[in-house]
């Protein structure tokens, strides 16, 4: 079964942009160290009815959306494996001078699959 790296994070609307470029960059590294998938959504419909809703976990502020993204790996070891390489590369990239998103509010963790490939 394989295994996910899931997040959800606020993003300022306006810094929309600026996070979709940084997310390429991203996907690309992943992909480049042994991912499997790499995915980048933003929040379409979120005024749901049933459940709550990714903007009250998320305690978005008006002008604010939610992307909610993944990554697929073959196991927990591959994940451990693929990510050792991809942050050793990010260090030699820097960060970004400035975070298009508040990472104190970023929600993470990795999951087992337990239904699907």
């Amino acid at each position: 079964m394989s295994y996910i790296d899931g997040y959800v994070l606020a993003v300022p609307k306006k810094k929309l942009k600026a996070y979709v470029a940084m997310a390429k960059t991203g996907q690309n590294v992943w992909l480049k160290h042994g991912a499997l998938d790499y995915k980048e959504c933003v929040g379409d419909d979120l005024k749901v009815k049933f459940g709550v809703p990714f903007t009250r976990m998320m305690k978005t502020k008006p002008g604010e959306t939610v992307i909610f993204s993944f990554i697929v790996y073959k196991s927990r070891a591959h994940r451990d494996s693929v990510n050792a390489k991809v942050m050793k590369e990010m260090e030699k990239m820097g960060m970004p001078k400035d975070m298009p998103f508040d990472m104190k509010r970023m929600v993470y963790g990795g999951f087992k699959t337990v239904v699907g490939g």
